[in-house]
């Protein structure tokens, strides 16, 4: 599956960086952008839960869109996030991303109203997808500690069945690796491509026949997800576990403080740009005498012998 994906490999959840204002700074994002793609990344998941897009509006976040293309960053590398608990919302910014000529967006469910039916998220979904029109592949996002609403195995094959070659794959943030194991085997068969929100899965994932990782800490750790692809390609199963290793550790250490918040840390220091830090809240940064323990035990982890990421 990894050759055949849209979007295989590895794909980072790019950060957001903001201005003075907590504006979307565009110009700082696509150097990022360009910085990500050239240490390992096969593609970039922009707009999503790392990016902070629920906390941007939906001009706010086709601007971003239009500005990294305006930038030089190729749309066919992007997966905008485009979900929202309002279909419209969904509808405007699939379009915006299809009109610049990604190749996807990734979806949430409708994530405001809680216990909704199958039904209701498969008329949902039918609704965005009808609206939007032809010419965009529709990515699954399936987190429920973050969304509260899972998808289920039966409403992906629903969803699979009236919109083939729509319907496109997941991105699993869940934790779970029997429940992306059970997509994989339900339906990989039928193009539909699955991939990992954790590192820790992804030599694993590729094995089974996943198609990679949608990742927060490829921000940082982008050189070890490459080295584990690359061997993986190369059949070395001694290289591919002593990268999966680090990349395992890396992860473990940038969820042990709030995600976002520590990698922003990473990438001011890898930087010198200390407008990283900036963040937008209810999401705060980290606090100051957290701070060099965390690039300490990250720094541990071994990844420079890999290439530093950060």
């Amino acid at each position: 599956m990894l050759d055949q994906a849209v979007y295989g490999g590895v794909n980072a959840a790019v950060l957001t960086p903001m201005d003075a204002d907590l504006a979307p700074d565009i110009a700082l994002m696509a150097e990022h952008c360009r910085w990500l793609l050239a240490n390992g990344c096969d593609g970039l998941g922009i707009l999503g839960t790392t990016g902070e897009a629920t906390s941007f509006s939906v001009a706010e976040r086709i601007a971003v869109m239009e500005g990294l293309v305006a930038a030089g960053i190729p749309a066919a590398k992007l997966l905008p996030g485009a979900g929202s608990p309002a279909l419209t919302d969904s509808v405007a910014l699939a379009k915006a991303a299809r009109g610049l000529g990604c190749p996807g967006v990734l979806l949430l469910p409708p994530f405001y109203y809680k216990n909704p039916s199958e039904e209701g998220l498969f008329a949902w979904f039918a609704e965005v997808i009808g609206r939007t029109g032809p010419g965009l592949l529709v990515y699954l996002y399936h987190f429920p500690q973050q969304s509260a609403v899972p998808f289920s195995l039966g409403l992906i094959e629903r969803l699979i069945d009236a919109f083939p070659g729509v319907i496109k794959g997941v991105k699993d943030s869940s934790g779970d690796y029997a429940n992306m194991k059970a997509m994989i085997d339900a339906f990989a068969a039928r193009g539909f491509e699955v991939y990992s929100g954790s590192d820790e899965f992804l030599a694993r994932i590729l094995h089974d026949g996943g198609a990679g990782a949608i990742t927060a800490a490829a921000n940082v750790t982008c050189v070890a997800g490459r080295a584990v692809v690359r061997a993986y390609r190369a059949g070395d199963r001694a290289a591919e576990e002593a990268a999966q290793a680090v990349l395992t550790a890396t992860r473990r250490v940038a969820t042990s403080v709030p995600l976002i918040a520590g990698l922003r840390e990473l990438v001011a220091r890898r930087t010198g740009t200390p407008a990283w830090r900036r963040i937008r809240p209810p999401n705060m940064p980290l606090p100051p005498e957290a701070v060099a323990p965390f690039l300490a035990a990250f720094d541990a982890t071994g990844i420079a012998g890999l290439g530093r990421a950060a």
